[in-house]
């Protein structure tokens, strides 16, 4: 009989067996070759180093005025400011390459003329959109401001009465996101931060070579980064090779680049134009518990149907005309009368209230899932429940939450018990004081993690999506979400959020108090680069 191996030893064979993968060998060798390139470099112009430190220190003190007048958030300017002046030789470069929250100026150019083709296909709807403003202003003028605001500024429109469905579960998004691939018979868009292959991404996989061969068109959009682990190198190629177009998007090279701080974390998936889904699942097996990582894990998405699904549709085109640097008339994608033999989707009703999805770039300066977020909070006047895997605040959203719950709004918010990342865990505990000192009621998921990222308010609102409350999904990443009002949904969302607390070990002062003294003074230390992380 073979040995029983622990879960410890299961975990360090998996994390090898990764990091021999073909894809991350080849950066491993690649990085090591670049170090000994420029360890001949420096030893060659050894003679020059002189001038190189006076360059450097030139160039740190440029950074540095940069970085303190520029609009960027505060806290991410102590984040920088602190290590450039400790290591002015380098701390210049290193910003330079890494902490900048924008592509170039050539890449930003180029992906804001497909960003004006998002405007364009979306113009009609956003004239509608007006219209439903204007009928829901004077009985709720608080969800035309934030509506309003979505639509001027994101330049996502608003859609009245739609299906929605509120998935609580993995394994329920899986279910559903199975039975309607089946059902596609133009095109499916599929755009992901994450997919491992596994159960849940091999039978996925399986349907859409089945539907490419039909002639169906379907497309996938990765982020490099995010499936640097899970995915072997030259994996668009086999995907091309079955006849699913493929895209990476930000593709890691082994140099330093100005373009990799900016990830695509969104989830998308569009069939015909006429269903889609978001939210905070990814295609691989911890999502939907078939392996476990760290616990059980708890995510949410949002299944949607109708009209609303075209901001979707366009917001995906957008991404692949980019990548692919072509021009497609986005009008063809447009949904057709749905079949009178899709019984199915004719007998479902729509809901009464009102859906809006948006996306959010780092390539302008606006931070839209932030006053997304802000708006939820400040307009709040009973309750405010809040799930997120990442508790990183901006000192505008920690004052809002802190204001809110000092005026006697109900504020809770749930964070995992078990982490996936040690370092921000460690940072996001660190805003618990603050927070539970001015009324706010913090609980950590105890079966394991917590990776749903939802909003819901007063029994009016909601919002789902794939947005962190961290500095990296309000202001560096590419992200996505559904702004909700008087829909149906928002009930079982309240309720889900009400049945998770009955797992979760709310955390009082008394035990923030009781923490060693070692994760205090790291956890202190931390915060400080809580941007960076």
């Amino acid at each position: 009989m073979m040995p029983d191996i622990s879960k410890r030893s299961h975990k360090t064979l998996r994390i090898l067996r990764k990091m021999l993968m073909p894809r991350t060998f080849f950066l491993m060798i690649a990085l090591l070759g670049q170090m000994i390139i420029l360890t001949g470099v420096i030893s060659r112009f050894n003679q020059y180093f002189a001038q190189f430190y006076a360059f450097s220190l030139f160039l740190s003190l440029v950074v540095f005025l940069w970085v303190m007048n520029s609009q960027i958030n505060p806290a991410y300017k102590i984040a920088w400011i602190i290590p450039i002046l400790l290591f002015p030789i380098f701390g210049g470069l290193f910003y330079l390459f890494l902490g900048r929250s924008r592509m170039s100026r050539k890449v930003s150019q180029r992906m804001k003329a497909y960003e004006m083709a998002t405007m364009k296909a979306l113009m009609r709807q956003r004239s509608k959109s007006e219209d439903y403003l204007r009928q829901i202003e004077d009985s709720r003028q608080d969800a035309a401001i934030q509506a309003r605001y979505i639509n001027h500024y994101a330049g996502y429109p608003l859609y009245p009465e739609q299906y929605n469905q509120y998935l609580d579960a993995g394994e329920v998004k899986f279910e559903k996101l199975l039975e309607e691939l089946e059902k596609a018979e133009r095109y499916i868009f599929m755009e992901y931060f994450i997919i491992e292959e596994g159960l849940m991404w091999n039978r996925i996989l399986e349907i859409l070579k089945k539907k490419a061969d039909a002639g169906v068109d379907v497309r996938l959009i990765y982020d490099d980064v995010g499936c640097l682990f899970t995915l072997p190198h030259g994996y668009d190629k086999k995907m091309e090779e079955m006849g699913i177009k493929c895209c990476i998007f930000n593709p890691l090279v082994p140099v330093l680049s100005l373009r990799q701080n900016n990830r695509d974390h969104r989830k998308i998936t569009v069939i015909d134009g006429t269903v889609a889904f978001t939210g905070g699942i990814n295609l691989a097996d911890e999502y939907i518990n078939k392996i476990e990582k760290f616990g059980h894990w708890k995510d949410t998405a949002i299944l949607m149907k109708g009209e609303s699904v075209w901001s979707f549709t366009v917001m995906f085109l957008s991404m692949w005309d980019y990548l692919r640097d072509v021009s497609e008339n986005f009008e063809q994608f447009k949904p057709r009368q749905i079949p009178s033999k899709d019984q199915s989707r004719e007998k479902e009703t729509t809901s009464k209230g009102y859906i809006q999805p948006f996306a959010d770039s780092p390539l302008d300066q606006e931070p839209v899932s932030e006053t997304v977020y802000l708006n939820l909070i400040y307009r709040a006047q009973k309750y405010v429940y809040i799930t997120t895997p990442y508790l990183i605040l901006a000192n505008e959203m920690v004052t809002a939450l802190c204001a809110a719950a000092k005026g006697g709004v109900d504020v809770r918010i749930i964070t995992p018990h078990k982490w996936d990342k040690r370092l921000v865990h460690a940072v996001t505990r660190t805003f618990y004081k603050a927070l539970i000192q001015s009324g706010v009621k913090i609980y950590e998921y105890t079966p394991g993690f917590m990776h749903s990222k939802t909003f819901v308010v007063d029994d009016h609102y909601a919002v789902v999506g794939t947005i962190n409350m961290d500095y990296r999904s309000l202001y560096l990443h590419f992200e996505c979400g559904v702004w909700m009002f008087d829909t149906e949904c928002i009930a079982e969302m309240k309720n889900d959020f009400t049945e998770t607390l009955k797992v979760c070990q709310r955390v009082t002062m008394e035990e923030y108090r009781e923490r060693k003294w070692y994760k205090v003074l790291t956890g202190s230390i931390l915060r400080i680069f809580a941007p960076m992380l």
